[in-house]
C-alpha cells in the first residue's frame, strides 16, 4: 500500500466532490432559504482539504495496485460521508448532531434511504435538494463517475471499478477502456434520470419535486421531500406508475441497458437468466401481496393492487419509497417484504441486497445437491445464460452468503445489546445491510429514536452493504497488510 498514491486519489476525489456542493448553494439563493452559508463553508472546507492532499503529490505518476484500490474504495465512502455531513452539521435546520448528520449523509450516499429527520415538508428547499442529490451521486457510485476523469490525470482506475461495482462478477468490462465504461454508464444514468424527471413533471409534480424524486428513484435510494414519501402522491396513479417503472428499470443490470442502448434491441433482456428469475419472483410476490391485502379487507381491490405492487417493487429494488405504512400491514407481509429487499434485484444495478443472481445460483446449487442425493454419480452443471458456471464462482457465492449472514447476526446482537428491542434491531440491520431504508418497530417512521451507539453500527452495516462486505472486510485480514 502506497500512501502517496492513495493521498493523490483522495485529494482529487474530494476536490471533485466539493463541486457537488455548488448546486445546493444555487437552490438556496433561488429560494432564499438562508442555508447557503452552510453549503459555502462546507464547500470551502472540502475543496481546501482535497487540494491540501493533492498538491504535494500531484506530480506522482504511479499506477494504483489492487490493494490501493480496496483501501480507497472502502475508506473513501466513510470520508465522503463525513464531508457530505458538513452542511447538515453547520446548517441550523434540520438541527442534527454529528452522529445523525453522518448517518443521514451516508444513508444518502449508500442509497439506503434510512432517515433520522422528521418534518421534511417544512425543511429549507436546499437541504431537501441536497439529500436527493446525495442519493443520485451514490447511485452511480462517486468513484465510478470519477473514473471518467482520473485516466486523463494519469491514474489507472480498473482496480477501483472492480472493487466498487455491485454484483458477484468483478472482471467484466462493458467496453475495452474503463473510462469509456464509466462514461457509458453515466450517460445511461443521466438519460434515465431525465426521462423519470420529465415523467414526474408531466404527471403533476412540481419541478422541484420532480427533480428530487427522479434523483432518488433512479438511484433506488428512497429519500423524499415529504414525510409521507410517495404516499404524498398516492392519489395520483400516473405518478405512482412512473415511480414503479423507473424503480424497476434502475434495478436491472446496467450492462443490459448498455447493450440495448448500443444495439437498439430489447430481446436480450428476457434471454438473461438473472432478469427472468428476478422478474418472475417480483411478479409472483406482487400478486400474492395484493391478493392478501384485498382478501384481508385492508384496501379495496384497486388500492390493494396499487399498494401491493408499489411496495413489492419499492422494497424489492431496495428503493424504500412508501405509499402506505407497510409496517402496520397484517401477518407476514412486513417481514416478507424485508426478505425481498435482502435478496435485492439485479447485479450491476443501483439496488442493494444480496443480488438476484446470487440467490439464483444458491437455489440452483441447492437443487443440484438434491439431485445428487438421488443420483450420486451424476454430473449436474450449474448454468447461467446457457454457460456453465465455474465451481470457483459458486464457492464465492456461498462464501459471500455465509459472511453476509454472519455479519447480519453479529450486528443484530450488538444493536440489541445497545438497548433496542428485537424487532427494531433485526429489521434495522437487515434494512441497512441491504441498503433498503424502511424498517419495523421503533424505526418504522424514521431512525431518529435509535440510540447513538446503535446508529454507528448501522452506519457500518450501510457501508458493508454498499461495498458488498468483502471489499471492507478484506482490510481486516492479516494477509492484506503483508508485503
Amino acid at each position: 500500500m502506497r500512501i502517496a498514491v492513495i493521498a493523490r486519489v483522495f485529494g482529487i476525489l474530494l476536490t471533485v466532490f466539493s463541486l457537488t456542493l455548488l448546486p445546493p448553494i444555487g437552490v438556496s439563493l433561488w429560494y432564499d432559504d438562508g442555508t447557503h452559508p452552510a453549503f459555502s463553508i462546507a464547500f470551502a472546507i472540502t475543496l481546501i482539504t482535497g487540494l491540501f492532499m493533492w498538491l504535494p503529490v500531484h506530480d506522482l505518476r504511479q499506477e494504483m495496485r489492487t490493494r490501493d484500490g480496496f483501501v480507497v474504495t472502502s475508506l473513501f465512502w466513510l470520508v465522503l460521508g463525513s464531508f457530505g455531513a458538513l452542511p447538515l452539521i453547520i446548517s441550523p435546520l434540520p438541527d442534527l448532531g454529528i452522529t445523525d448528520s453522518i448517518f443521514e449523509s451516508l444513508s444518502g450516499l449508500t442509497t439506503t434511504g434510512a432517515t433520522v429527520i422528521t418534518g421534511l415538508d417544512d425543511l429549507p428547499p436546499a437541504i431537501l435538494y441536497y439529500r436527493q442529490q446525495l442519493q443520485w451521486f451514490g447511485g452511480i457510485g462517486v468513484i465510478v463517475i470519477a473514473l471518467a476523469i482520473l485516466p486523463m490525470l494519469g491514474i489507472g482506475g480498473m482496480q477501483l471499478y472492480k472493487a466498487e461495482t455491485p454484483g458477484p462478477v468483478k472482471d467484466t468490462k462493458l467496453t475495452p477502456r474503463i473510462a469509456e465504461t464509466a462514461r457509458a454508464l453515466f450517460v445511461i444514468y443521466i438519460i434515465l434520470t431525465l426521462l423519470c424527471g420529465l415523467g414526474y413533471w408531466w404527471a403533476g409534480m412540481t419541478v422541484f419535486d420532480a427533480v428530487g424524486h427522479a434523483f432518488s428513484t433512479v438511484a433506488n435510494g428512497g429519500f423524499s421531500t415529504h414525510d409521507a414519501s410517495m404516499g404524498f402522491y398516492a392519489n395520483n396513479r400516473a405518478i405512482m406508475a412512473i415511480c414503479i417503472f423507473f424503480m424497476f428499470t434502475a434495478a436491472i443490470n446496467f450492462g443490459l441497458h448498455f447493450f440495448a442502448f448500443r444495439n437498439r434491441t430489447l430481446g436480450h433482456y428476457w434471454r438473461d437468466s438473472e432478469f427472468r428469475f428476478w422478474v418472475s419472483l417480483t411478479l409472483c410476490s406482487a400478486v400474492l401481496v395484493s391478493l392478501y391485502l384485498w382478501l384481508e379487507g385492508v384496501f379495496s381491490p384497486g388500492s390493494s393492487f396499487l399498494h401491493g405492487f408499489f411496495q413489492v417493487v419499492s422494497i424489492g429494488t431496495t428503493a424504500g419509497f412508501a405509499s402506505e405504512n407497510f409496517s402496520a400491514w397484517p401477518a407476514f407481509l412486513p417481514f416478507g417484504l424485508l426478505m425481498l429487499g435482502i435478496l435485492g434485484a439485479c447485479a450491476g444495478s443501483t439496488c442493494g441486497g444480496i443480488k438476484a443472481v446470487r440467490g439464483m445460483l444458491i437455489m440452483k446449487s441447492g437443487m443440484r445437491e438434491l439431485n445428487r442425493l438421488v443420483h450420486a454419480n451424476a454430473v449436474v452443471p450449474i448454468k447461467v445464460n446457457g454457460k456453465i458456471v465455474p465451481e470457483r464462482v459458486t464457492d464465492a457465492v456461498w462464501g459471500f452468503f455465509a459472511v453476509y449472514l454472519l455479519s447480519f447476526i453479529i450486528i443484530t446482537i450488538v444493536v440489541m445489546a445497545t438497548g433496542e428491542d428485537f424487532v427494531t434491531s433485526i429489521s434495522t440491520v437487515a434494512s441497512c445491510l441491504s441498503n433498503i431504508g424502511p424498517a419495523l418497530g421503533d424505526a418504522a417512521a424514521n431512525y431518529g429514536s435509535i440510540n447513538e451507539v446503535a446508529k454507528w453500527f448501522l452506519i457500518l452495516a450501510m457501508l458493508m452493504g454498499r461495498l458488498e462486505i468483502f471489499t471492507l472486510l478484506v482490510l481486516l485480514t492479516p494477509a492484506f497488510w503483508r508485503h
